[in-house]
């Protein structure tokens, strides 16, 4: 691994000297290893079952965030064919914090049958200079409003759409506030409520904020195993609260974001389980289970007439955050 966390290490290093291992008795044919080989490697899978199946909500953030998770275009390439970008807003111009377009869902993979779609979803660079022009995946008010012309075209033709989700949130700066941010994320919310096509929204790494929710209006949101998805940051709850990053951790305890929590509270509608380790560990089946998923979930909703397509979203919504008062 290129990019070590902080609680992986001695994992790292275990598995360092299982290779050394390896290698010395792959090396000298005379001295017989074996035993040694598979008590070590009953001790990595031990440790590594006991770190991946352990994790607090701060590690799945972390992970989360891993530069080498798979992004949305990680995700359309290995699920779709024949995608096509489209760019620009029609007002302003291009945003490469977003991407979109038609692709063909090859739904026939999973059990299910090959359709056409309109995929979108938020995308962060691999180096430098992507995560530069790419804003780190951080969308400008013409990447929201790009995306409303790609699913109200996605509306017109019938398609079901797939969003993914993969945001620190909506650009700050100060040209996205005078271009409209607020307003073209609201604009979004009232689209996609509308909007009499199936639509199954994937958080596939960080979901923050309204910067996330801007394309996650759906009839499902399926959520990856360490993904987060939550109204603000742990960083930026503690420097609320605390004044600082120091408390990040009870942050995110606090919040409850990770997958298993917000299942409880009915936000998402499905955990995507990824390989122990994380997604970026193998990238294929987490691929697999995750187009498994949208294709269940794609099937029963081609199913439902629109206007009970529309009512269950809207009720979806409705009914988050709901409470008793005694």
């Amino acid at each position: 691994m290129a990019h070590l966390l902080d609680f992986e290490k001695p994992l790292a290093d275990l598995e360092a000297k299982l290779a050394e291992l390896r290698a010395f008795e792959a090396e000298d044919g005379s001295v017989d290893l074996t035993a040694q080989v598979a008590a070590l490697e009953t001790r990595v899978d031990t440790l590594r079952q006991s770190i991946y199946r352990g994790l607090t909500r701060w590690q799945r953030v972390q992970l989360a965030r891993h530069p080498e998770r798979p992004y949305t275009l990680d995700y359309v390439g290995a699920l779709t064919s024949g995608f096509t970008e489209l760019h620009g807003d029609r007002l302003f111009g291009d945003d490469r914090a977003l991407v979109g377009g038609p692709a063909t869902f090859r739904g026939s993979r999973f059990g299910s049958r090959d359709r056409a779609v309109m995929v979108l979803g938020h995308q962060k660079g691999r180096d430098t200079k992507q995560r530069k022009e790419r804003r780190f995946g951080m969308p400008n008010p013409e990447g929201y409003r790009k995306a409303q012309r790609l699913m109200e075209m996605a509306a017109k033709f019938g398609k079901p759409i797939i969003t993914f989700l993969d945001t620190p949130g909506a650009y700050p700066g100060l040209e996205a506030e005078e271009r409209g941010q607020a307003e073209a994320i609201a604009r979004n919310l009232l689209v996609m409520a509308r909007l009499p096509v199936p639509i199954v929204v994937v958080v596939i790494g960080e979901g923050a904020s309204g910067g996330a929710l801007g394309i996650g209006v759906g009839d499902r949101v399926l959520m990856l195993e360490n993904a987060w998805y939550s109204v603000i940051s742990p960083e930026s709850c503690s420097s609320i609260l605390w004044r600082n990053w120091d408390h990040k951790e009870d942050a995110a305890r606090a919040l409850k974001l990770t997958a298993p929590d917000l299942i409880d509270q009915d936000v998402i509608d499905e955990i995507v389980p990824e390989p122990v380790g994380g997604a970026h560990r193998d990238p294929g089946a987490t691929f697999e289970a995750t187009g498994r998923a949208i294709a269940a979930h794609l099937d029963a909703l081609l199913d439902l007439p629109t206007d009970d397509l529309l009512a269950g979203r809207l009720a979806k919504f409705d009914a988050m955050g709901a409470f008793e008062e005694v």
